[in-house]
């Protein structure tokens, strides 16, 4: 499952590091690929990238066989690819390699009778790290903020995933919308999730992700927010997350 938006700052980390933490909590074999070359799932579970031998990079350009590239996120059954500065480069090294668009797929491969679940997290743009995560994925989740404007990120997110069903891969399918940063007391807000549970009556998420400091302050501390402050309102709604896309996993299978 890609977690994508072409646009920065709408929690697609935070969904991705927590979804795959409570997959674990639940007894799933999960692994947390991280393509963005900010490294910030790989930050949100603890991990300094200063001490990284072998990263998402070499899972790409084929630098390492993929079996020895998953590590020990220092939870049970949570494993990570973890990415840092170094996959800026790949999306230039990857224009004249074969099969560009399907490198993360070819390296995760061998890896799939490993693990129930795997989480991509993708980078805000719809360059080719993101079209190798759309092309490696049965799934994607789009992380939505509450705010106008999101509304035509969507619309131009929803057109590009059609695009890769059409010419790449056919099995792609929008899992959900999951709705982040909701601030109940404000009008926007409400308006967005009317708006789009209007144009996407079937794909939005019941679950609502609350705008929350805690939550914003989890990662800084290298904790998942159930690790962090398991009573808040942050991790709750992650834990029904989860919950909800357990039970449309029969859309990804």
């Amino acid at each position: 499952m890609a977690i994508a938006n072409q646009k920065g700052g709408v929690g697609k980390t935070t969904t991705a590091v927590n979804v795959a933490g409570e997959l674990a909590r639940r007894g799933r074999r999960v692994l947390l690929v991280d393509i963005d070359p900010q490294g910030n799932a790989t930050t949100s579970l603890g991990i300094a990238k200063a001490s990284l031998t072998v990263t998402s990079y070499d899972l790409l350009l084929g630098g390492a066989p993929p079996e020895t590239i998953p590590q020990p996120s220092g939870r049970d059954r949570l494993d990570i690819i973890p990415a840092d500065q170094e996959l800026a480069g790949a999306s230039i090294e990857l224009v004249d390699v074969a099969r560009r668009e399907w490198r993360l797929h070819d390296g995760l491969v061998n890896l799939f009778p490993r693990y129930d679940w795997i989480i991509i997290d993708c980078p805000p743009s719809l360059g080719l790290l993101t079209l190798n995560a759309l092309c490696a994925a049965n799934a994607v989740l789009i992380p939505l903020q509450c705010e106008y404007l999101a509304l035509e990120g969507l619309a131009q997110l929803k057109q590009t995933l059609e695009r890769v069903r059409e010419s790449l891969n056919p099995n792609l399918r929008i899992i959900g919308v999951v709705m982040t940063m909701y601030d109940g007391r404000t009008n926007l807000a409400q308006q967005v999730v009317d708006e789009v549970q209007r144009y996407f009556p079937r794909l939005i998420c019941r679950t609502l992700i609350p705008r929350s400091v805690r939550l914003s302050e989890a990662p800084s501390h290298g904790r998942i927010a159930y690790e962090y402050e398991p009573h808040g309102r942050g991790a709750q709604a992650y834990a029904l997350l989860t919950e909800e896309l357990i039970g449309r996993e029969e859309r990804i299978l």
